[in-house]
């Protein structure tokens, strides 16, 4: 799935699931390096677990962050609301 981002640097986050597990994400703009990290952290994770781990952070002053889109993009999938 391709998520497009809101009120953050990135663009675009892409995710594949297999079954409940993240299997592959990887995002578009924003700070490579740490989006590259927050990605390879998530790999394996259950999509619960991410979800609870990074909705809510924001990004200085923004009500938003790349983690926070990549569980709001988990919660679509999730949900079906994609």
């Amino acid at each position: 799935m391709k998520y497009q981002t809101k009120g953050t640097c990135s663009t675009s986050i892409d995710i594949e699931l297999d079954g409940d597990k993240i299997k592959f994400v990887e995002f578009f703009g924003g700070c490579n390096g740490n989006l590259k990290g927050i990605a390879s952290l998530v790999t394996g994770m259950p999509v619960d677990e991410a979800i609870s781990k990074l909705k809510g952070i924001h990004c200085g002053f923004k009500s938003t962050s790349c983690p926070d889109q990549l569980a709001q993009a988990l919660e679509q999938i999730k949900y079906g609301n994609c």
